[in-house]
């Protein structure tokens, strides 16, 4: 890789000097944590306002940017942070993803990723069967999936409404609005789950069902199809749960679907823009995604053009945790969610919303605004959601090393 005698001149080649004080910064970072909460206040930057002239050179360059990119980062693998479907990630990932960056892959054609395009397909062959699904491919994120999805529903079945439940990720919506579907947002029961007595015909639409609603986590009924004409299942968020034989049945009936989105940067604790859109016959569903170009040997297959190698940390860290790993880290984030339950129901002063169905768990502290509450708080975070036109804390068990009994005692503490 560009290992000529200009290449060490114009930056290109191996730096084991600048890799090395990488490294040292990012493991210097914990000493440099002065703010209590998981989240501190928004960070200055320490930078020109216009464009330099002249560089500084890449270690000045990382110097500068450590204090204020590393230290003051939200810091999603704190004991206290217990809030957003958004995780903290193992360095295996950060190594893979370096990695990944020195190669610059682009599994747009196979010229310029011969490993890339194989190691995507390896994660795909190893996970799909979890689901029932026979193929499929990486995308960015489960709104890129649910796209994805809604696409071939649309090119194979033509699908002419896409319905769904009141609580669906927005992502639906927008793609229904691309595609140019009709949409259509079905009512909930008290448990969050999609209520598909009123659904109607459904001939001619996409049904999609989700596991694992962004407020709740719930889990609609996923072997309903009522005869629509594509099941979709959004399982951004639950979808890991199928590799955890304690709770894989939660997903009974996601194998009748048609398609399912994965976000594997969410409970498989991979980085940003990291998902998978799986289908039970993906050959068809790819051809009928597929677009060629006079330059490509293969077709450009779904909404993505250029795209690199997410797969290679997703493969590195499967390969090192294997499914049992996988699983008991899933397996134990659920356990927090129900200590944090337990905690909650045991204290007079709070709320629970109900027993945590996904590892999300809604409470409250009775009688205050959680979103004023929460602005008090120095050891632990909780994001906030409106629940029927009330607030609430939402606490999603994605963090492995989160402390159910501190979160409670600092919200305890902050109502004086």
């Amino acid at each position: 890789m560009g290992e000529g005698p200009q290449a060490g001149e114009w930056g290109f080649a191996v730096d084991e000097a600048g890799l090395s004080l990488a490294v040292r910064l990012l493991a210097d970072s914990a000493g440099w944590i002065r703010d209590p909460s998981p989240v501190p206040a928004s960070v200055a930057l320490p930078l020109p306002p216009k464009l330099p002239e002249q560089g500084v050179g890449p270690a000045d360059a990382l110097r500068t940017l450590a204090a204020p990119v590393l230290g003051g980062a939200s810091r999603l693998g704190d004991p206290g942070f217990f809030a957003h479907m958004d995780p903290p990630t193992p360095w295996v990932t950060w190594a893979a993803a370096m990695w990944a960056a020195s190669r610059n892959q682009n599994l747009l054609h196979p010229d310029t990723a011969p490993a890339a395009r194989p190691l995507e397909q390896l994660a795909v062959s190893w996970l799909a069967p979890e689901f029932g699904m026979d193929g499929g491919h990486l995308v960015p994120g489960s709104s890129v999936a649910n796209l994805t999805a809604l696409w071939a529903a649309r090119e194979l079945r033509g699908v002419r409404e896409v319905v769904c439940s009141q609580l669906a990720h927005l992502s639906v919506r927008k793609a229904a609005h691309i595609l140019g579907l009709r949409y259509r947002a079905l009512p909930v029961d008290g448990d969050h789950r999609v209520s598909l007595d009123r659904a109607g015909d459904l001939s001619s639409a996409a049904l999609v069902l989700t596991a694992g609603t962004v407020t709740s986590g719930a889990v609609d009924p996923l072997g309903s199809d009522l005869g629509s004409a594509w099941v979709h299942v959004d399982a951004a968020w639950a979808g890991p749960l199928r590799l955890c034989r304690a709770h894989a049945a939660i997903l009974d009936g996601v194998e009748r679907a048609d398609s399912v989105s994965v976000s594997a940067h969410k409970w498989l604790f991979q980085p940003k823009e990291c998902a998978l859109v799986l289908f039970r016959q993906a050959a068809p569903a790819h051809e009928a995604l597929s677009l060629g170009g006079g330059y490509l040997s293969v077709p450009n297959v779904g909404v993505l053009g250029s795209h690199g190698s997410a797969a290679l940390p997703l493969v590195a860290t499967l390969l090192a945790w294997g499914r049992a790993g996988m699983a008991a880290r899933i397996e134990h984030c659920m356990r927090l969610a129900g200590e944090l339950a337990d905690q909650v129901a045991s204290q007079p002063r709070l709320e629970l919303f109900r027993r945590p169905v996904t590892g999300v768990v809604l409470w409250r502290p009775a009688g205050a605004d959680p979103a004023e509450v929460r602005g008090r708080l120095t050891q632990s975070f909780m994001s906030v959601a409106d629940v029927a036109g009330q607030r609430w804390f939402r606490s999603v068990a994605a963090n492995p090393m989160a402390d159910p009994r501190r979160v409670v005692e600092d919200v305890v503490a902050a109502l004086g």
